[in-house]
């Protein structure tokens, strides 16, 4: 993929679990090749350079993290639809505020947004359990 063939992904950056989820599935897409991050808050504000990446007619991932669809609605505000539309809760991840969302939901959730995206699936990244070996 040419960096110029790779869509634009658009992440939640709110305060609960799912926003953070959502968020840290946009950089590590990002950061794999797989997409490249543009900034919501920047198309939410009118910033034009923002706004203009936003209406390049470039293929779009929005990740919400929750039914309120900050994200699609920021980007609707601007005539824009996404190619690809994920909202974490409706993958059954529940909502909380103060605290992270545990490795099943990070693995379910990448699984999810690169199989609608025909990319190839996320391997397991449940950490295997530690061994603690006596120093003598």
């Amino acid at each position: 993929m040419i960096n110029d063939e790779k869509p634009i992904v658009y992440s939640c950056s709110g305060c609960s679990n799912v926003a953070q989820l959502a968020n840290d599935i946009a950089v590590i897409m990002d950061r794999e090749g797989l997409a490249k991050m543009s900034c919501i808050a920047g198309v939410g504000g009118d910033v034009k350079k923002l706004v203009r990446i936003a209406k390049s007619g470039k293929d779009i991932l929005a990740i919400d993290g929750c039914r309120l669809n900050c994200v699609k609605n920021t980007l609707a505000r601007h005539g824009v639809e996404p190619t690809w539309h994920v909202e974490l809760t409706e993958l059954g991840i529940k909502k909380r505020e103060g605290e992270s969302c545990p490795a099943s939901d990070y693995h379910k959730a990448l699984n999810y947004t690169y199989q609608a995206m025909d990319l190839i699936p996320v391997k397991d990244i449940t950490p295997a359990p530690m061994r603690l070996v006596a120093n003598n």
